[in-house]
């Protein structure tokens, strides 16, 4: 755990460290060596350089809807395929979990030809939707996992007090799943925040492009300014560390109740 600790902490303490220094600096004595003097110069111009507070708000725009919705349609699709027995719930179960084996770069030229064809392409909706569509299979396993090691007797004994499947869904198991879905809610929200790879495919200019594909943006004409790429780096990284520590209490009492276990 150490090493691999340390792994994951060098790129990051070098990516701070040099934020805080100028481009001479840098060219001089290199990404490791602490700054002569600490700027915050390379924010500054990290920020106002090509509109980046623009897709640091189409991010937002792009996340915040995909994370619901994606938890919301497979707490859905969970609830029935764990807690109500019908006839091919086993196949329809193997069918989303084979969804997390299926590599998405696969589905590039597909899904491009599609949101053009209906007329999403360079909009907010296209992002959200691939996001949603990507985000079931894990959600959806997750949710499915928990719910089915929820008691059945409170189950039984609600709907002996009249209650219905949705009301049991949304009064009942949604409620007992808060720790899960915080789980789903971090995950969620840093797969779809640090996505690239769709942002680039089915986006052009600044009406709906994230942050991610902003940082290439920040990349100087001559040289690679390595303090300004860093800065909005550590920009972009923001987030995602404070919807983790928001959410952290859950997110351990979820790990510990085994919400994530297989």
């Amino acid at each position: 755990m150490i090493v691999l600790a340390f792994m994951f902490l060098v790129p990051i303490y070098g990516s701070i460290v040099t934020s805080f220094k100028s481009i001479e600096e840098i060219l001089t004595e290199g990404f490791w060596s602490l700054p002569n003097h600490f700027s915050f110069e390379s924010y500054v111009e990290a920020w106002q350089l090509k509109n980046f507070g623009r897709y640091l708000l189409n991010s937002f725009i792009i996340t915040i809807p995909s994370v619901i919705i994606s938890i919301l349609v497979a707490s859905l699709a969970a609830y029935p395929l764990s807690r109500i027995k019908f006839k091919g719930q086993n196949i329809i179960f193997f069918l989303f979990v084979a969804g997390l084996f299926l590599p998405p770069q696969i589905n590039l030229l597909p899904l491009y030809k599609f949101i053009n064809m209906i007329g999403l392409y360079d909009t907010y909706w296209a992002l959200i939707i691939v996001h949603v569509a990507f985000g079931q299979p894990i959600c959806v396993f997750i949710l499915r996992n928990f719910f089915i090691n929820i008691p059945f007797e409170i189950q039984e004994a609600a709907k002996m007090d009249g209650c219905s499947n949705f009301r049991i869904y949304s009064r009942i198991i949604m409620p007992l799943a808060k720790p899960v879905i915080a789980v789903l809610l971090i995950f969620q929200f840093t797969w779809v925040w640090n996505d690239f790879l769709w942002g680039m495919i089915l986006t052009q200019g600044e009406n709906a492009r994230p942050v991610t594909v902003a940082l290439f943006n920040l990349q100087g004409m001559y040289v690679v300014e390595w303090n300004i790429q860093t800065a909005g780096a550590n920009i972009t990284a923001i987030p995602t560390i404070v919807v983790f520590l928001l959410f952290q209490r859950y997110f351990i009492k979820g790990i510990t109740l085994g919400a994530v276990k297989g």
